[in-house]
């Protein structure tokens, strides 16, 4: 089973390769926001926990997340594998998602990292805010305040996977299909 951790920073093209991926190898997406979304428009006791965060401006809790993805799986236990997406964020999520993970036998097989130059991330995202419309793409100090959050968040999450030998850094520079063969040439050796 492949379980992959797609990481980058905002821009670095993650969404993109993402449904290349899950294509390519028939993974199912796991992506927490979408999760969220379902459950709490499903209004589940779960959906129903996370909006009471939500609604406050907080993020849902770990437990939330975890006892979602452990719903997902006991519902798809014939799946090839999984891309996580939006999770795991920090270390405590990361450990939870591997303790989670081991009960069912199938340990995240590598954490993918889009890495982009900055000044690169902030002229893609400018250009996608003015063919997407969103306004966080729009605005130079928003985006360089996404950027540097994702930086200072994830380095520690980066040596979580790297001291497990589960990390794989991506030039995510150049055309999406030079992209995507770097990161079939990485899942080809994992």
């Amino acid at each position: 089973m492949l379980n992959l951790v797609l990481f980058g920073p905002p821009g670095a093209g993650k969404g993109t390769q993402a449904d290349f991926l899950i294509e390519k190898y028939k993974l199912n997406h796991l992506s927490t926001g979408d999760l969220l979304r379902d459950q709490i428009a499903a209004e589940t006791e779960l959906g129903k926990e996370a909006k009471r965060y939500i609604d406050k401006g907080y993020l849902a809790p770990d437990s939330v997340v975890i006892e979602m993805i452990k719903n997902i799986l006991k519902e798809n236990k014939e799946a090839n594998g999984y891309i996580f997406d939006g999770f795991p964020r920090t270390v405590a999520q990361a450990k939870a998602l591997d303790e989670l993970l081991n009960e069912y036998n199938i340990p995240v097989s590598g954490m993918l990292c889009l890495r982009v130059d900055e000044e690169e991330l902030k002229q893609r995202l400018l250009n996608r805010g003015k063919t997407s419309g969103r306004p966080d793409d729009q605005d130079f100090s928003i985006i360089e305040n996404r950027i540097r959050i994702y930086n200072e968040k994830t380095e520690p999450l980066r040596d979580y996977y790297r001291a497990q030998n589960k990390y794989y850094k991506i030039d995510g520079a150049g055309s999406i299909e030079e992209v995507t063969k770097r990161l079939v040439d990485t899942i080809a050796i994992l």
